[in-house]
């Protein structure tokens, strides 16, 4: 298939092209480098633009007959969202509507998005499945369900078929070492716990040890990369199969709290660290876990690399290299 990945030099797009190219997938990569990094796309052919550019837009689809677009161009930063929700609304909300109206006038029938767990705000249960009420409680989760609720209308009317991918912590880095996590500000927990162990870091803090966990620390599913966009290519070959628009929630059905994460990066580094016991942050659930049944029965989704340790290695092995490289 021809596929246009939109958002393809960020962390989980330059996975997943990888993933795709190395599948004979013929890979148009779309991206304005706002938060995506040009050495991340190693695979595919990297158009430099904004999705919400119409005439970016029309040039990529006249020049190209697409079978599917894959959208990881989002904003992800739930604290700068509620600080600046404006962006968040633009790019997230507006710029997508753009792309999508795009590929109902080029007749682009099928599109796999990138959503989050963040849709369900405070759990009422866990581990949350696809019928947990959807109560978002921050502009980035809200953004994210706007799209969603989006993509039902715009099936009803333009036949626009879709599958909403609801991940909860994506964490790891290829294991061939090719790519890994960047993020500038950093702000997920397993790069920053082993920037810590190597040395980039100060510290890492635990934002609360009073929660009713069994450490007492926030309890978090961890779903590796590669199992993550296995999961895209799954979905895609489903929807293209039965012509049917779908939503899933994306997990290990796994929890590990952050003190179990902070103790396996130790062990697998070899390294000891600073860590920093400070306050809970607002918002923060006790449990947030997967309900991953529905993904697992229908896309016969099976994650290899379901072990925290195995995780952590993978990105453990990208820090190093990292560190090399600079």
């Amino acid at each position: 298939m021809k596929i246009l990945v939109v958002g393809g030099a960020g962390y989980i797009g330059s996975h997943m092209v990888k993933q795709l190219a190395l599948s004979n997938h013929d890979v148009v990569i779309l991206d304005n480098l706002s938060c995506g990094y040009q050495d991340a796309v190693k695979y595919g052919e990297l158009v430099i633009g904004d999705m919400g550019d119409t005439k970016v837009l029309d040039r990529l689809f006249s020049n190209n007959k697409f079978d599917a677009v894959m959208h990881f161009a989002a904003f992800i930063e739930v604290g700068e969202s509620v600080i600046n929700p404006g962006k968040y609304y633009h790019n997230n909300v507006s710029n997508t509507q753009v792309l999508l109206d795009a590929m109902v006038k080029h007749d682009v029938k099928h599109f796999i998005f990138s959503s989050t767990a963040a849709i369900f705000g405070e759990p009422q249960y866990t581990p949350i499945d696809e019928n947990h009420p959807q109560n978002p409680i921050n502009p980035y989760g809200r953004s994210k369900l706007m799209v969603e609720h989006m993509l039902e209308d715009y099936d009803n009317a333009y036949g626009l078929k879709s599958t909403c991918m609801r991940y909860f912590n994506a964490a790891g880095a290829d294991p061939e070492g090719e790519l890994g996590e960047r993020h500038n500000p950093e702000s997920h927990l397993v790069p920053l716990i082993l920037q810590a162990a190597s040395g980039r870091r100060e510290d890492i803090k635990i934002f609360g040890q009073d929660y009713a966990t069994d450490d007492g620390t926030c309890v978090r599913d961890y779903v590796h990369i590669n199992d993550l966009c296995e999961a895209h290519s799954l979905a895609l070959t489903r929807m293209q199969k039965t012509g049917n628009s779908a939503r899933y929630n994306l997990g290990n059905g796994k929890g590990f709290s952050v003190q179990q994460v902070i103790d396996s990066a130790k062990q697998v580094s070899g390294k000891d660290f600073k860590v920093t016991i400070t306050k809970r942050r607002a918002g923060d659930p006790a449990v947030l876990v997967a309900d991953s049944t529905l993904a697992r029965q229908e896309l016969n989704w099976q994650p290899k690399f379901d072990q925290l340790e195995t995780i952590i290695e993978t990105a453990w092995q990208w820090e190093i290299d990292f560190l090399v490289r600079q």
